[in-house]
């Protein structure tokens, strides 16, 4: 059972900018694929990007030019760049790896407030 564990959130004005890390217990190697879903308040929660091991990525278009996923796995880490904030990127963020396509594992999510 890998864990991961999530860090980098905060509050942030709108236009800042923050970075996700996600932390896994063990070697990310292994994980074909890599994503950030989040769940604002009152929302479903959704898809913000993934990333597969190739090196592929896709963005939820919401984020599309602002955000960027990416992997370091000597690090066994996954990180989420968000550029340009808005107030509805407000949400816990929730870093996930799966063996193959789509989310075996959940950390437990970081909180992301963005202010107006």
């Amino acid at each position: 059972q890998v864990q991961l564990v999530e860090s980098g959130g905060g509050l942030v004005q709108a236009g800042g900018s923050l970075r996700l890390s996600c932390a896994a217990s063990g070697s990310i190697s292994s994980f074909n694929y890599m994503a950030w879903f989040r769940r604002a308040p009152g929302k479903q929660r959704e898809l913000v990007a993934a990333i597969i091991s190739g090196g592929t990525t896709n963005y939820a278009d919401s984020v599309k030019g602002r955000f960027t996923i990416s992997r370091v796995n000597a690090k066994n880490t996954l990180y989420l760049q968000m550029n340009s904030l808005k107030a509805e990127d407000t949400a816990v963020y929730y870093c996930v790896s799966g063996r193959v396509y789509g989310p075996d594992y959940w950390g437990q999510g970081t909180q992301v407030t963005v202010s107006s």
